[in-house]
């Protein structure tokens, strides 16, 4: 197969790292094999897509920061509304950056509605990575779209859904933003096949699981094993992501449950709404073997890790799964409930309901997973057989180019 020449790749995406960490190993793929790529993101991020060698196109967004989490409201079409309101401001700033910059191949995430318009605009091949699942046959009659269809028969969901129908016919597109959304032409999911619902009724010759491509995290950054822990000492991370974290009550149960815990180092994230001074008793201080912070470069902990404690989202459970670690889910919210059910049923996690994650509750659990050989055996072989086998970031890039017209 001939090499593809050196082509200009856009990627769009949010200012979220659930959304941009999972494709960065793909960029930095694409670049060391010569392409240029370049990315639209808000500028805070810039600074890390350019860590793996792509070109920022700063862009404006509208859409709530990690600083402002209620911002995004509390009811379904709130949180559809704020991503069509975005893309609609966003489309001319991005039209414009690229007018006289236009690439050969457009990547998308999930969130990034303009950048199908661009592509359309364009006449260019489009793909989407999608960070977490995808839709399957029948998925519109599911259960799981209960909560859409019913959306739509309302006053104000009925008006989004008119909305984004002119906005797509504005600009030349007559498809159904249900399909603009969820039935992308080309999809590389950047998840296990594991983690899929329904695996067996996706379309795989729109899409194809690549599993893992988070590489070695260098992105994130380093972390090191505590040197007195010593070699029968175990690790525990303990991150709800970086969305819903401002739950104190929850880490105070953490510290309870493994502060001082013999053999065991614990690193805590709390995200950036929790002062570690909270979580221990007045003028207590935090136990010796637990650090706390408001971010840690997770990849690098989970590869040094001997047990997670998550809340299940996409990323962390394909984290999890590729390290090998077994894993307490904690889900506080949409795909997490399921991703949660999938774990425990694969045979590598408990699932701990968030009302009753006491530290009793949470110590026992994790306990017992360390201690089950079953489960070490388990994580694995999804590890090594599932994980490895579905070629990462590699096998990501030899899509792509294969999507490069000529």
């Amino acid at each position: 197969m001939p090499t593809p020449q050196r082509a200009h790749i856009a990627m769009f995406s949010i200012a979220a790292h659930g959304h941009v960490q999972p494709s960065l190993d793909v960029i930095r793929e694409l670049v060391a094999r010569g392409h240029r790529v370049t990315y639209a993101i808000p500028e805070p991020m810039a600074e890390l897509v350019a860590s793996v060698g792509a070109e920022p196109v700063i862009y404006r967004s509208t859409l709530p920061t990690e600083e402002r989490p209620g911002a995004w409201g509390s009811e379904l079409i709130d949180h559809v509304e704020i991503f069509l309101n975005d893309a609609i401001q966003a489309l001319p700033q991005l039209a414009a950056a690229y007018e006289s910059d236009r690439p050969d191949l457009v990547l998308y995430d999930i969130t990034a509605y303009p950048a199908r318009v661009l592509a359309h605009r364009w006449g260019v091949p489009i793909v989407q990575l999608s960070p977490n699942l995808v839709a399957w046959e029948g998925y519109d009659e599911d259960p799981v779209s209960e909560p859409f269809r019913a959306m739509k028969e309302t006053p104000r969901g009925a008006a989004y859904d008119r909305r984004f129908r002119d906005w797509l016919t504005e600009h030349g597109m007559t498809i159904d933003p249900d399909l603009f959304i969820g039935r992308p032409d080309r999809i590389i999911a950047l998840i296990p096949r594991t983690l899929q619902p329904h695996a067996d009724r996706v379309d795989t010759r729109r899409t194809t699981f690549v599993g893992s491509c988070q590489g070695d995290g260098g992105s994130q950054g380093d972390w090191q094993r505590p040197a007195g822990l010593g070699p029968d000492g175990k690790v525990l991370l303990i991150s709800l992501g970086s969305t819903f974290t401002d739950l104190p009550d929850f880490y105070r149960e953490c510290v309870k449950a493994f502060g001082d815990l013999p053999g065991w180092h614990v690193v805590l994230q709390v995200g950036k709404h929790v002062d570690a001074a909270d979580l221990v008793p007045e003028g207590a201080a935090m136990p010796a073997n637990i650090e706390v912070h408001h971010w840690v470069p997770q990849v690098a902990v989970l590869a040094q890790a001997d047990a997670f404690i998550t809340h299940a989202g996409a990323g962390g459970s394909r984290e999890g799964l590729a390290s090998g670690v077994p894993m307490v889910a904690v889900p506080q919210a949409v795909d997490q409930f399921g991703n949660a059910a999938v774990l425990e049923e694969l045979g590598v996690a408990r699932h701990v309901p968030n009302e009753e994650a006491t530290a009793e509750r949470l110590r026992e659990a994790v306990l017992s997973l360390v201690d089950d050989p079953a489960v070490a055996a388990r994580c694995a072989e999804l590890k090594a057989e599932r994980m490895a086998a579905e070629g990462g970031s590699p096998r990501a890039a030899d899509l792509i180019e294969a999507e490069l017209p000529g």
